[in-house]
């Protein structure tokens, strides 16, 4: 055999046995009359000691023509470590070797494997499965193991079953880009990879299943972020006969389920908030409440001077900013610079000092008195020693500029603590959103959504007021889940095709199976989909996707490591039936 251990098992009270090992070559110390080797499996780290006095000749030889990442597998007896480490599990011994074999040589790696490599992000990513070595992406992918074995855990004890559904299905103009796979066998016809399982899973609920979950890879071919990417895993999940609230009651235990178990945290409040209360206090849909700075309407204390900025605008709003009158004037016009950029958008900024005798400076002075800077703290809810940012404009844009700000600043004070889980379910979602450009309404979650069934008269007179019955739920500022109960029957989703721009020919081409189903008894039903990335990426403390998946994409959605998308040849395309102009 290989190994009768591995190297993270080993402990003083092995001393005397003699064991087998194998694992990667981490350190080379070589002091001529004695060598030893740091030896690296997914386990841990064990010393191994070569010693003149006490080794074979051969093997000391051999010993000394090791690289790093070297294979090998040693037999020896455990000793106790002269130096011990207490830093690593095995510091207190080490392996007095008496056989090697080099299993397999190893050229010298383009960077360090250790905890802090001197690799950057590319190079990492191309030699991914060098950088699988180190501990914090092993790490990493174990943790992601553990959480969505706790998923399967859960809901296979509430009753859920685990159903695959296909990979290969047919495209829908609705949602983002499809990924399309050409038909051999089909000459002109494509196949599209699914962006969710959402049609497969109101089909279960049809068929009977009740109780529906997937843990499924899924695929949107759209611009990239640094926390997206064009494939991504959800827990999909469906259940039939229930109204939002069983769905929101079995979803806040899972997730109260995975941070006691996984984080040892215990979360008993899940607030809740409608999507226009988020909007109004957070300037955005998935508000990060670990910390305050809501924003303070402005209009009816800043509209009233000649201050035509803020006449002119829609909406005049406001923060504080705790402790932030220490701010320099150097350090506000950064500030203001950062609201400026292209990616924020605005055109300037306001402040307010609060200092702490209680009178205010602002940078409007010449327009406003103490009194009218005093409302402004009202609103704000400001405090002497802090500073109010006032942004004005458009306001769905100057929500959207004061919320980027509103994080910004919250990273900059420390606000963000990983260790801190607050999570917050947002709810009553507008059914449809205006799109300028198609001028149309548009699914916001999607077409299978259910309207409040009380304000689905409105869908005639003002569809933009309808709300839906959909969720999500937010996790220190990430949206981790989304959901809604479904539309269960023909007419209801007809009519919502019709709203959504869809002819009744091309609502029955693309859909008309799901419409089929429902005459035959589809039960009232409702469910919800987890991004399992970012959950990892939350729970581990980090917001970045990409350090919890395996083999992930670059920012333009390339695989560098196996260099995809790649051409193919003509050979190929030509059984594809495909022809690609140069």
């Amino acid at each position: 055999m290989y190994r009768t251990t591995t190297c993270g098992a080993l402990r003083s009270n092995n001393i005397g046995s003699v064991v087998t090992l194998s694992g990667w070559v981490q350190k080379i110390r070589d002091k001529g009359f004695m060598i030893w080797i740091d030896l690296r499996d997914r386990y841990g780290i064990t010393q191994l000691i070569f010693d003149e006095d006490r080794t074979p000749k051969e093997i000391m030889e051999s010993a000394k023509n090791l690289g790093r990442e070297y294979v090998i597998q040693v037999t020896g007896k455990v000793i106790e470590r002269a130096s011990k480490n207490p830093a690593i599990p095995t510091g207190d011994i080490e392996i007095l070797v008496t056989e090697l074999i080099v299993l397999n040589h190893a050229k010298t790696p383009p960077f360090t494997i250790e905890n802090e490599t001197d690799g950057g992000e590319d190079l990492r990513m191309k030699y991914r499965y060098l950088d699988i070595r180190r501990n914090p992406v092993k790490e990493n992918l174990i943790f992601r193991h553990r959480v969505t074995l706790e998923v399967r855990k859960y809901l296979s004890n509430e009753g859920f079953i685990e159903v695959e559904t296909p990979y290969l299905i047919k495209s829908t103009p609705e949602g983002a880009r499809d990924f399309v796979v050409p038909s051999r066998m089909n000459a002109g016809q494509f196949y599209a990879l699914p962006q969710s399982p959402q049609t497969f899973k109101q089909l279960l609920m049809v068929g009977g299943m009740d109780k529906y979950f997937q843990i499924v890879k899924c695929f949107r071919d759209e611009d990239l972020r640094a926390d997206r990417q064009p494939e991504f895993t959800q827990i999909d999940c469906e259940m039939a006969f229930v109204e939002q609230e069983d769905v929101l009651n079995t979803f806040e235990g899972l997730t109260k389920h995975l941070l006691k178990e996984i984080k040892g945290v215990t979360v008993e409040k899940f607030p809740r908030m409608t999507y226009d209360e988020a909007m109004q206090r957070y300037g955005n849909d998935k508000p990060d409440i670990r910390f305050g700075m809501e924003f303070g309407e402005l209009n009816d204390v800043a509209q009233h001077k000649n201050f035509n900025v803020f006449n002119s605008a829609e909406l005049v709003v406001g923060i504080a900013v705790p402790g932030g009158n220490k701010y320099s004037r150097k350090e506000i016009d950064k500030l203001i610079d950062w609201v400026k950029r292209p990616q924020v958008g605005a055109l300037g900024m306001v402040y307010v000092r609060c200092n702490e005798d209680g009178s205010y400076k602002s940078s409007v002075d010449k327009f406003y008195d103490q009194d009218d800077l005093t409302k402004w703290a009202e609103k704000t809810g400001a405090n002497a020693g802090d500073l109010i940012c006032v942004l004005s404009g458009e306001k769905d844009t100057v929500r959207a500029q004061l919320s980027a700000l509103r994080m910004e600043l919250a990273e900059r004070l420390g606000l963000r603590n990983p260790n801190v889980f607050a999570p917050l379910w947002v709810v009553d979602f507008p059914l449809l959103e205006w799109d300028e450009e198609t001028q149309r309404y548009h699914a916001m979650h999607h077409p299978f959504t259910s309207p409040k069934p009380e304000q689905i008269p409105l869908l005639k007179t003002n569809p933009g007021a309808v709300k839906a019955n959909a969720y999500d739920l937010v996790l220190n500022g990430n949206e981790i889940g989304g959901g809604s109960i479904r539309i269960h029957n023909k007419q209801t989703q007809a009519m919502m095709f019709d709203y959504l721009g869809f002819t009744p020919e091309e609502a029955k081409e693309q859909f008309g199976f799901l419409m089929n189903a429902f005459e035959y008894g589809a039960p009232p039903h409702g469910g919800i989909a987890f991004g399992l990335d970012r959950l990892v990426a939350i729970l581990g403390g980090q917001e970045t996707i990409r350090d919890f998946i395996a083999f992930p994409k670059n920012n333009s959605g390339r695989d560098v490591m196996i260099d995809a998308p790649a051409k193919i040849d003509q050979e190929q395309l030509k059984e594809l039936h495909l022809k690609i102009e140069n």
